[in-house]
């Protein structure tokens, strides 16, 4: 894969481990907190271990600015599908212009600079 292609992939795959990491333990809030902690730094350590180097391979490519932008965007794809399918939650119309208006910004880091 490319080092366009290569980190949006292992962006989204961490996102997947984060996004358990963070909100999975919700689906069953029985367990201790203490071990819900355990269990959601053990799933962390390997969206680092995709984080890092896809940040590392895309700065080759892509900036800071951008690599932020598609980190984000691809947060927020991976958790309204994590919300929905795992959570049980409806996504609103209200989710939906929010979203809307982060890809709005996210076009223009992409889009490069504007002529004044």
């Amino acid at each position: 894969m490319t080092p366009y292609v290569l980190p949006i992939f292992m962006l989204v795959i961490s996102n997947i481990f984060m996004t358990i990491a963070w909100y999975g333990h919700l689906g069953d809030i029985s367990r201790p907190m203490w071990l819900a902690i355990l269990i959601a730094w053990g799933i962390a350590f390997f969206e680092y271990c995709l984080a890092v180097p896809a940040n590392r391979i895309g700065h080759s490519v892509y900036s800071t600015a951008e690599l932020k932008t598609m980190q984000e965007v691809i947060t927020l794809i991976v958790f309204a599908g994590f919300a929905v399918f795992w959570l049980g939650e409806k996504l609103t119309l209200n989710h939906l212009v929010g979203f809307l208006l982060i890809a709005g910004g996210a076009f223009f880091i992409f889009k490069g600079p504007i002529a004044a």
